[in-house]
């Protein structure tokens, strides 16, 4: 027996994100039935509503962010209960059999993890549909508990933007007395510069904007670098041990390159491929220089991530839109007018009738 539900979806690359009726699986044996509350917005979102990545499959109904209350659980669920607040990430399966799996980094799964939207079930075939719906249905072992301390609304982008700046900061060992450097303030920056600040380190925001110190300096930056001032990029040559670069789009890596210690690490959560201007190997060989790549992280560091922001009183800033205003909010996505990121209320979704 399948679930009919109401769901906002894209049906082609020029549509508008629309009102559109799904079907939800019952419950499998391992399966958790959540009904959503908040659902981030991501700019993944907005690049597979319009088949920016050319593999959209559609209907597609985006949505990575999700924070809802378990309304039925499987048999040989153990981990929660009805009532229960939990969330939902970017992944909703993976093999559990290749090497990364069984180390808890499902992200890097070899056989290719299963993506809460635009995926395909590994057991049915089904198109998996992401959270801008009325409820959605996970395996027991891809669902998040939501801790008391968190505000739900603003724990919602924590599933992406949140792991995927904490995880390399983590797997990296920034710590106290470490230089660190972010790069861009956006979405990911604010959640980089939040972390990078409660771990201990000395934190520096690299941005081309002279207005955005005082905006750094409330998240916990300690310094503010205009990446376009040469003077303040040389006045940096050689100071970071690590740099965490958060801009989504093409930009010249050299500058910031140039910045960093011997030994240094740099570290990209964007996808820029093709890198223009190319890159200058002599300065990663003549430092020994690290540039290095990280995607999202593993249930297990997404959990942790969690309950370290509840411990550390740390959330996304946010501004709430009802699921109507989703289009606007993709508009405004793009010209960077959001602090620091839409989340859906999706009782909004309520009032839709299909």
């Amino acid at each position: 027996m399948t679930m009919h539900i109401r769901s906002f979806a894209a049906i082609s690359e020029t549509a508008p994100v629309a009102l559109h009726p799904i079907s939800r699986r019952s419950p499998r044996e391992d399966d958790v039935s959540i009904k959503i509350h908040y659902c981030g917005v991501c700019h993944s979102d907005l690049h597979q509503a319009r088949n920016e990545w050319h593999n959209t499959i559609y209907p597609v109904v985006p949505g990575h962010e999700i924070i809802g209350q378990v309304t039925a659980v499987g048999d040989k669920v153990s981990k929660f209960s009805v009532g229960d607040w939990v969330g939902v990430g970017c992944l909703v399966d993976s093999c559990q059999e290749c090497a990364s799996c069984k180390e808890g980094l499902e992200q890097f799964c070899e056989n290719g993890m299963t993506l809460t939207y635009n995926g395909r079930d590994r057991h049915d075939g089904s198109i998996t549909y992401g959270g801008y719906s009325e409820a959605i249905v996970v395996s027991e072992k891809f669902v998040l508990r939501l801790p008391n301390a968190l505000d739900k609304a603003s724990a919602a982008p924590l599933l992406c933007a949140g792991i995927t700046t904490y995880s390399p900061l983590r797997h990296w060992k920034v710590g106290p007395g470490d230089k660190v450097a972010v790069i861009g303030l956006g979405g990911l920056g604010h959640m980089a510069i939040k972390f990078a600040h409660a771990f201990g380190a000395d934190v520096t925001l690299f941005t081309r904007s002279p207005g955005k110190q005082r905006e750094a300096r409330r998240l916990g930056a300690n310094h503010v670098v205009i990446s376009t001032d040469d003077a303040q990029m040389e006045a940096v040559s050689n100071h970071f041990d690590f740099i965490l670069d958060t801009v989504p789009n093409g930009h010249d890596l050299n500058p910031y390159l140039n910045t960093l210690k011997r030994d240094g690490t740099m570290v990209l959560v964007g996808l820029l491929e093709p890198i223009e201007p190319p890159l200058h190997s002599g300065i990663l060989v003549m430092s020994r220089k690290t540039l290095a790549g990280s995607l999202i992280g593993g249930i297990a560091e997404t959990q942790e991530m969690l309950d370290f922001c509840a411990e550390h009183g740390i959330g996304c800033d946010i501004e709430m839109i009802n699921i109507q205003e989703i289009n606007q909010a993709y508009t405004r996505m793009l010209k960077s007018d959001v602090k620091y990121r839409f989340v859906i209320d999706m009782k909004s979704l309520e009032i839709e009738k299909l």
